[in-house]
């Protein structure tokens, strides 16, 4: 078991999570699309007990069914979870503080899968640093670019 931290883009909601595996999964369901502005969206399922909230996210009920944290200051989606007999909150992938250890191992939702953003293994490649009009900006805006 291993805890990991994360959190909003703004940093005012954070939390820790006992983490015990790296699954994680790809939703493809119209309502995550929706309230993600993606193609999908990558979640963790912790445990609730497992899940501990160091500021608390603010609460939008999605659906009669369920509701999701995110931060009302910068946006940031957080998660999902069901609003009764929960025992899970599904966290997004993203905003933890170190995400690479997780891997995808199912998709969920299919009926909604856009196939043409799933393998994009063939398309061109660059790197933020690599485009001169966004790092300019940034090094004008702050002398840094961002991590």
């Amino acid at each position: 078991m291993t805890s990991m931290t994360g959190g909003c883009q703004c940093g005012r909601v954070r939390y820790s999570a006992e983490i015990d595996d790296d699954d994680a999964y790809l939703c493809h369901c119209r309502m995550c699309q929706r309230a993600t502005g993606g193609v999908s969206i990558a979640y963790k399922n912790v445990p609730e007990e497992k899940l501990t909230w160091e500021s608390a996210p603010d609460w939008y009920q999605s659906s009669p069914i369920a509701h999701r944290p995110f931060c009302s200051q910068c946006g940031t989606p957080l998660g999902f979870a069901f609003l009764k007999d929960n025992q899970n909150v599904d966290l997004t992938v993203g905003s933890f503080d170190d995400p690479y250890r997780f891997k995808p191992t199912q998709h969920y939702a299919v009926e909604s899968l856009h196939e043409a953003w799933i393998d994009t293994r063939d398309l061109p490649r660059m790197r933020s640093d690599e485009n001169d009009n966004v790092s300019k900006r940034w090094m004008d805006a702050c002398g840094k670019l961002p991590d």
